[in-house]
């Protein structure tokens, strides 16, 4: 498959062959990367004006559009210069004018000379107590007035090109529709009753009521799934691409395993067995495991993760259990000791502060294979680090780890199995957008003996109340958080303001008990200044949102944030999974600055009212979109132009599941259907997709 189909050279054409575009506005268009008819297509209009014809103004809601035959009547010209011109017309029951800013009497009297019928389209309003339309959109003769749609679709445009341009733009792009081959599951497309491309194409382009341009009506539907569609098909083609490599069966015994469940004191919960049973199944089969393991906080993921390890173990093999920092690889290490005693494995870690021949020692005994499970940060990626037969790679918190590292880490073992552990619930539908080439476990269960943790909304201006709280717990020997906003984009600032808030507690609650950590600070001051915290030498922790991810401080019990508001609902959470570790009640302050706004508000409260991740995160979708949820840039999350994640989640679903069967019966896109899900690749330029194809 060498190049872009013939039956779609149309559509990638330049722009300038379409109607009413010369080099200016084409230029105009590149700047919002419309750069071929194929783009006008994609971009579909948002909304609608209504132009069906009346016969007169009466009744009709001001200010709203019109469109009405009128007899033409007095022109006005403008008494001074940049007045209005105005002209006095008839409709069939009442007068109202014409108003021209800047008018020119000759082109007005030759458009509309006095006593000839004319369509005016327009907005009409009141302007004291009389009705007029001010430069009218449409003025045709009556013979003319069908050019007039009567249902206008409007566009979003950029600077360099009106609604006239963009409709004449798409119109003549429609011309050029290709009759496509159906690359959706005929049985799907008939249980949707969704339109063919080509009519789904026309029918968005020309909508016929406003509910044709929302997100449910079906032609829309449609388009949106052939987006989703191209993705999972891109995602489920480096899957496939990724799986032809050989991978290792690990096959458990089930020996160690059982050690360690015997000597925990509770039973694992339904959703951590489901989980571990998932995991031992992947990594028995040849294929390389590739999935993604999702727990809220608290779910318990350790449990989940060492026992995978142990599967690794149970098979003669090793782990390794990566970190992204040295103070979470450590916390790691404490968690798993215990668990390793029971079970009687070696669990070493290994970090950037290892040198000389205490590495060489661990070096040597992880190549012998003394060594089962490593802990580390991102220093086993290090030429010298060699296992003598790595199983399986389990890599913590995904976002800070690309899917090249995820590779990488493979490789230290020809076809090791790969599980990523993140603590953040996503929605389904951008789980599947993200990791849609990996599989997925959640643990939406929470183990017994977790207390839930209070959460209360304050007014930033009762901040005496909260340290007089603070002190109190301080007395009773408990430690707090002092979360303040990154707000600024300018990390300065925002460093001014932790400073004075350190400054201030420090002032209130005495020297050595308040302990500062922020972005700017060199690692080693960081992590001095965590474990300081972490050994309870110090009390109050004031930070910007630097320990959101991973650190455990049981003793700790408030955790308060300053101007809550800003946060992202799910980043609140998190923050929160802080405290509530230990066996002591604990308490969240969610600061905020009134006055709140009614979104702001509504945000808190879902936090107030739930500790569900999975629902919070889902909340926070619907409130927020899913670019500013994850931050789109850094998340590699792709743009969708038509698909809505938001209102179309469950799309998300049926594309994934869709495109996993198509490339299982047809891995090469040989068949009839398989030809034609190729060039929605191509139109979709998922030019990464198609070179898997050619490779595979």
């Amino acid at each position: 498959m060498s190049g872009r189909p013939e039956i779609l050279f149309p559509l990638f054409a330049d722009l300038e062959t379409l109607p009413g575009i010369g080099p200016k506005t084409a230029q105009s268009f590149g700047q919002i990367g419309v750069e071929t008819p194929r783009d006008i297509l994609f971009s579909l209009p948002y909304s609608v004006v209504d132009r069906q014809k009346k016969d007169t103004i009466q009744g009709a809601e001001f200010p709203g559009v019109v469109t009405v035959e009128v007899i033409i009547g007095r022109h006005q010209p403008a008494r001074n210069r940049g007045g209005a011109y105005r002209i006095t017309v008839s409709d069939a029951q009442t007068d109202f004018q014409l108003v021209f800013f800047h008018g020119r009497s000759r082109y007005l009297e030759a458009q509309l000379p006095e006593g000839s019928r004319r369509v005016v389209s327009g907005k009409i309003e009141l302007f004291d107590g009389a009705a007029q339309m001010v430069h009218p959109d449409h003025m045709l003769p009556v013979e003319e007035a069908d050019s007039i749609p009567g249902f206008e679709p409007v566009y979003h445009l950029t600077q360099g090109v009106t609604q006239k341009t963009m409709f004449k733009a798409a119109q003549g792009a429609l011309q050029r529709l290709p009759e496509l081959a159906e690359w959706i599951d005929p049985s799907l497309q008939k249980s949707k009753a969704w339109p063919a491309w080509d009519t789904a194409m026309r029918l968005g382009h020309t909508p016929q009521s406003l509910e044709a341009v929302s997100a449910h009506d079906p032609a829309r539907v449609r388009l949106a799934y052939d987006e989703l569609l191209a993705h999972q098909l891109t995602l489920a083609l480096a899957r496939q691409t990724e799986r032809k490599q050989r991978g290792l069966s690990s096959l458990g015994t089930g020996a160690l395993q059982r050690r360690v469940l015997l000597a925990l004191p509770y039973q694992p919960t339904n959703a951590q067995a489901r989980s571990i049973d998932e995991i031992a199944k992947d990594m028995a089969d040849p294929h390389r495991m590739n999935r993604l393991l999702q727990g809220d906080v608290g779910s318990g993921k350790t449990l989940v993760a060492f026992m995978a390890l142990l599967v690794a173990v149970e098979a003669g093999g090793q782990g390794v259990l990566m970190a992204p920092t040295e103070i979470l690889a450590r916390q790691h290490l404490e968690g798993l000791q215990p668990l390793a005693e029971t079970a009687g494995v070696v669990v070493e870690i290994l970090t950037g502060r290892d040198k000389g021949k205490e590495r060489g020692k661990k070096l040597a005994a992880l190549a012998r294979g003394d060594i089962h499970i490593l802990v580390g940060t991102h220093a086993v990626f290090q030429s010298d680090v060699g296992f003598q037969d790595l199983r399986l790679a389990i890599v913590d918190e995904q976002h800070r780890f690309g899917v090249r590292q995820r590779l990488e880490l493979a490789e230290k073992g020809q076809g090791a199995d790969v599980l990523v552990m993140t603590a953040t619930p996503i929605p389904r539908s951008l789980a599947l957008a993200q990791y849609g080439d990996m599989d997925v476990s959640v643990l939406d269960e929470k183990p017994p003996g977790r207390k839930p943790v209070k959460t209360a909304v304050v007014n930033t201006e009762r901040v005496g109340e909260v340290v007089g709280h603070l002190r109190r717990a301080i007395s009773e020997g408990r430690q707090c958080y002092w979360v303040c906003p990154l707000v600024e984009e300018s990390e300065v600032v925002d460093l001014v303001a932790a400073e004075e808030r350190f400054k201030q507690l420090r002032a209130e609650l005495g020297e050595g008990v308040v302990g500062l950590v922020h972005g700017q600070m060199p690692a080693a001051e960081k992590d001095a200044a965590m474990a300081a915290f972490q050994r309870g030498d110090t009390q109050v922790l004031v930070a910007t949102t630097v320990i959101e991810v991973g650190v455990n401080v049981p003793n700790a019990t408030i955790m308060v944030i300053e101007r809550a508001e800003i946060f992202g609902l799910a980043q609140l959470h998190q923050l929160r999974g802080r405290v509530g570790r230990g066996s002591a009640e604990s308490t969240c302050l969610l600061m905020y600055q009134a006055p709140l706004s009614e979104n702001g508000r509504k945000r808190l409260e879902v936090l107030r009212e739930s500790e569900d991740g999975f629902k919070i995160s889902e909340t926070d979708l619907q409130m927020r979109g899913a670019g500013d949820m994850i931050g789109t840039a850094q998340s590699g999350l792709p743009r969708f132009q038509i698909a809505d994640l938001e209102q179309q989640s469950d799309l998300m679903e049926v594309a994934q599941s869709d495109a996993r069967t198509l490339l299982a019966q047809d891995p090469g896109l040989q068949s009839e259907r398989g030809k034609a899900a190729r060039v929605l690749l191509w139109l979709m330029k998922q030019d990464q997709a198609i070179r898997l194809i050619s490779v595979g």
